[in-house]
């Protein structure tokens, strides 16, 4: 009994470990995501001037908002989507015909009720879709880039490590110098060519998830 409660003792600590976060494999970042340091200052000219244009040079009417490379940005997230289609077809068509014979002659003998023929058909067809995504929150990236006309390239995540999983949100694209307010806040609507994930792993993620024999039966299923 003593060596199975060592046992079951080595196993509990060896399990502890290997969910602490502090202990866990460091993870590898994707390189889109990776954040921008701003670049060591150049060696100053010896030109007898005090002020030195290639240490960063910022207008007074700009304040303290970001404009170099490695200065950090916030990225307000406000997105929201929403998409609704219906459409709708009816068809209704009918036809009618009869003839009444002769009432003498080599014809007589058909009745009216002998001659005759109706059609007709009729279809009704609908279908619609709707969908909607909202995504709010903060993540404060920094400039990667700054373009000859003004605008930044801006990146960065931010990762949540929590008792029954990892949240990931990242953010890359091109803002505005114009677009940036006082607080260094820009909303994400601003943002072009945005590249926005919102992911998790855990728990909690795999249990929202199909596994894999379902998924594989469900490639093959033709229902």
């Amino acid at each position: 009994m003593n060596a199975l409660g060592a046992l079951g003792l080595v196993a509990a600590l060896l399990v502890g470990v290997a969910v602490d976060p502090v202990h866990a494999k460091p993870r590898k970042r994707d390189l889109d995501y990776v954040p921008a340091f701003a670049s060591p200052p150049m060696a100053p000219v010896a030109n007898g001037s005090i002020f030195q244009a290639s240490n960063g040079y910022s207008a007074l009417t700009n304040g303290a908002r970001a404009a170099m490379v490695g200065d950090i940005v916030t990225i307000t997230l406000v997105e929201r989507t929403q998409a609704t289609k219906s459409n709708s077809a009816s068809t209704d068509r009918s036809g009618d015909i009869g003839l009444t014979p002769p009432a003498t002659g080599p014809a007589s003998f058909f009745k009216p009720t002998d001659i005759g023929a109706s059609g007709g058909s009729t279809f009704q067809g609908k279908g619609g879709a709707a969908q909607s995504n909202q995504l709010n929150g903060e993540v404060s990236v920094t400039i990667a880039q700054v373009f000859p006309n003004g605008t930044m390239l801006i990146r960065g995540e931010k990762l949540l490590t929590l008792n029954r999983g990892d949240e990931t949100i990242g953010i890359t694209g091109i803002i505005r110098a114009a677009d940036i307010g006082p607080d260094n806040r820009v909303p994400s609507t601003r943002v072009a060519d945005a590249r926005i994930i919102y992911s998790g792993k855990g728990e909690i993620a795999r249990g929202s998830k199909m596994g894999w024999l379902n998924r594989f039966f469900a490639i093959l299923s033709p229902f």
